[in-house]
């Protein structure tokens, strides 16, 4: 099989200040993680997609039906963690992740960035987003980890807001973190991420860096940074129901 979709839902809505899994908040009447269903259905898959669960897992397979593939992470990790959780189901040559919380990402960007995978034989490739400043609509962007490039505007690292230097913290494009891996190579190196930070989460982002280190390229499809807004608070909620 040549690609198949795997989606981060595991997460629990603390935040927002309720009981639910964050992916089954409302907005609009309709769960988060539905409105990115709903473009991913548009892309044909030839592998069934996964969804990782954890906290409120029954609720979310209740709301979703049996047209997915689960997986279980059973503790709250990290990222890289519950990418780690959906191995076996995986079954396909290439994979694509992304979040069950952006309501807002389109299958043609989706589209866009297998097609620019599959041309360039990449090993990993990304998604990135661009905004004019971090304020308004975008405030919620600017502690995103910063794309850094090389004279040759090759992406050369991700640096994460909070290490970031003053000089790096002006950068405008950033990373929203939707992936495409070779599976292989993301089996390889998947496991090389360390949980050393304040939470001792294994950080999917962290893949970037070991992908440079590996010399790999990372190839990036630059969208529309109204895409990538998360859902990551009640404020978030608030912009999200008036930009729907």
């Amino acid at each position: 099989m040549r690609n198949q979709i795997v989606i981060l839902a595991a997460g629990k809505g603390t935040r927002m200040g309720g009981n639910l899994p964050k992916v089954l908040v409302m907005l609009k009447n309709k769960p988060l993680i539905l409105y990115t269903l709903e473009e991913m259905d548009k892309i044909n898959q030839l592998a069934k997609p996964i969804v990782v669960v954890g906290y409120g897992a029954d609720k979310v397979k209740t709301v979703l039906g049996d047209g997915y593939l689960y997986a279980y992470q059973e503790q709250q990790l990290g990222t890289a963690n519950a990418l780690l959780c959906a191995k076996r189901k995986v079954k396909a040559d290439n994979v694509l992740v992304l979040y069950g919380d952006m309501p807002f990402i389109k299958a043609e960007s989706l589209k866009a960035l297998i097609s620019t995978h599959f041309k360039n034989h990449n090993k990993i490739s990304m998604l990135t987003a661009a905004v004019k400043n971090y304020s308004g609509v975008y405030s919620s962007l600017e502690h995103f980890g910063r794309i850094v490039r090389d004279s040759e505007k090759n992406i050369s690292a991700i640096v994460e807001y909070k290490d970031a230097s003053l000089h790096q913290k002006k950068i405008k494009e950033v990373n929203p973190g939707i992936y495409m891996f070779n599976t292989e190579w993301l089996w390889e190196n998947l496991g090389k991420i360390k949980n050393s930070n304040a939470q001792k989460e294994y950080y999917l982002t962290d893949i970037v860096a070991l992908a440079i280190a590996d010399r790999q390229k990372v190839c990036s499809v630059s969208i529309e940074p109204k895409e990538v807004l998360g859902i990551n608070s009640r404020e978030d909620l608030k912009t999200a129901e008036k930009l729907i």
